[in-house]
């Protein structure tokens, strides 16, 4: 089996601004708080200790134990529940869309991340407590995203027409997606045990809310895990102000604004808009706009005076929902949450909010990007090794990997540098004889130089080509590999779903892997 091990710079699949975060770059320094290592939190805990109430503590417990009224949680989560009341724990968050049973296999890795932080931190500041926080998207609208997962290369898609929060949408039609799941999924213990699984959390759950929270609860009670759901009177209660000041002052929409300015050079994730809240009903979830001093409900005839819109937020807060801009906010305004850990897409648009933070006077978190995970089977680790592959070869882009394993075939060398350099060395010399002569030969140098250069290239590439006819077998079992675990040229987590590689070992051998404090792909033999 390989042994080097790939980070997540050196991948080739994280953005330039993530690279940078973890290369720990000056320029983009001030949009983070501390950088995550296990010396740092020693700060960000007693940062937050006094930026965090014993009000709110008591609203989040009493919040987390009616959500869980009608669900078989463990002994350890109805502990770290009971915790939370102490000003001595503190939490580590993930948080995740409601994708149809979990979706992509990295939903795993983001919650396995986040249980084994909160154990190093315990044996690090034993005189504090951390429990595993997951965050439901419940509110999210955005149905194509996660209505679907993939396993063994077929998408299995729930066809229905959604309106409204996803986390309030009824569960009618998934017993078509359990039959199509049977089907794939096949017979056998393991596939026995899934099939229930899928069974109980979606069929016997009115709503993808109460079906998430049971699934996620039924792979990570034994850790102590924590599920939360944002869609909470009592909670949204505690986040009355901030959404009060965005209704009056939009300072979200500034903050976030200039510290895009400074992020000319990435890519953006995210953009603010003038007022970062959705209004909400069972069906509906729409922007809440801001026209001619009136507060307008997008894509309705719904309206409110200003006096009207502060009197619906005082007794009817559930009804306010915070988009991308301002849910990491509401997050850490009701927890006494220490870091965020997610995907290298949510930790870039995080990095546009901490200025926003710095206005509302809330301690901005530590941002963790996830561990990520190669799963592979022990026939598959042993091709690799027969192939003679390292895994930094694997994780180049294919047409990288198959040509330069081509050269290495070769009975002789397909680089044609040498030849370049030494005709480039010849003109050199008759650019010199041309500027002493005639100047007007001076083009004429050039094109031929060009056009020898040229030549050169394409018999490389004619070589390379020949060469990769004559070892095609081995040529073709490096590809059908490296397709194997890089699904369409993708990482492997972003496609499959997590029942392709399940075992009843599976979970806690992810969990032990798991160390979001060290940013490299880890591999897994199954």
């Amino acid at each position: 089996m390989p042994t080097d091990c790939i980070t997540y710079q050196n991948s080739g699949y994280f953005s330039k601004l993530i690279v940078d975060y973890l290369d720990k770059k000056p320029e983009i320094q001030s949009l983070y708080h501390r950088f995550p290592t296990l010396e740092n939190f020693a700060e960000q805990i007693d940062e937050k200790a006094k930026n965090y109430s014993l009000e709110n503590r008591f609203t989040l417990v009493d919040a987390l134990k009616n959500q869980n009224t009608n669900l078989p949680i463990s002994e350890l989560t109805q502990a770290n529940i009971e915790l939370l009341k102490s000003e001595k724990t503190f939490t580590i968050t993930t948080g995740h869309q409601l994708n149809l049973f979990t979706g992509p296999a990295y939903f795993i890795y983001k919650i396995a991340s986040a249980i084994n932080l909160c154990k190093q931190l315990k044996a690090k500041y034993s005189e504090c407590n951390f429990v595993p926080i997951y965050w439901m998207a419940t509110e999210d609208h955005d149905f194509e995203e996660i209505n679907h997962f993939n396993l063994k290369d077929k998408k299995i898609k729930w066809e229905r027409e959604s309106s409204g929060p996803v986390g309030r949408l009824s569960t009618e039609g998934l017993n078509k997606v359990f039959e199509e799941f049977s089907e794939i999924i096949g017979i056998g213990t393991t596939a026995e045990y899934l099939k229930e699984l899928f069974k109980k959390s979606y069929l016997e759950h009115s709503n993808l809310a109460e079906a998430t929270r049971f699934l996620t609860n039924e792979l990570f009670s034994a850790e102590g895990l924590i599920i939360i759901d944002g869609d909470d009177r009592k909670l949204k209660n505690l986040f009355t102000p901030y959404i009060k000041d965005e209704l009056l002052n939009q300072n979200s929409f500034d903050a976030v604004s200039k510290t895009i300015q400074q992020l000319k050079e990435y890519a953006i994730q995210v953009n603010p808009r003038e007022i970062n809240l959705f209004y909400i009903e069972d069906n509906l979830r729409e922007r809440i706009l801001f026209e001619n001093n009136i507060y307008k409900i997008n894509n309705t005839e719904i309206e409110f005076s200003e006096s009207e819109i502060l009197e619906l937020l005082k007794n009817s807060p559930e009804k306010f929902s915070p988009n991308v801009i301002l849910r990491p906010l509401y997050q850490e305004v009701i927890l006494p949450n220490l870091a965020y850990i997610g995907g290298a897409g949510e930790i870039a648009y995080w990095l546009e909010l901490k200025s926003n933070f710095n206005v509302q006077n809330v301690t901005f978190p530590m941002l963790i990007v996830r561990n990520s995970f190669v799963i592979a089977t022990e026939k598959q680790l042993e091709k690799i090794e027969k192939l003679h592959l390292t895994w930094s070869e694997l994780f180049s882009p294919q047409h990288e990997l198959i040509d330069q394993k081509t050269k290495e075939l070769s009975n002789f060398k397909i680089d044609f540098s040498e030849q370049k350099e030494a005709l480039n060395k010849q003109f050199s010399e008759l650019l010199k004889i041309a500027m002493r002569t005639d100047k007007s030969f001076l083009g004429a140098v050039k094109a031929q130089e060009a056009k020898q250069i040229k030549g050169l290239e394409n018999l490389e590439k004619r070589l390379l080509k020949a060469e990769k006819r004559m070892h095609s077998h081995k040529l073709e079992q490096i590809s059908t590999i490296q397709n194997q675990l890089f699904t369409k040229g993708s990482l492997q987590e972003r496609k499959s779903n997590f029942s392709e590689f399940y075992s009843k070992k599976f979970i806690n051998d992810i969990v032990l892997l798991s160390n979001p404090l060290k940013h490299e792909f880890k591999i897994v033999k199954i």
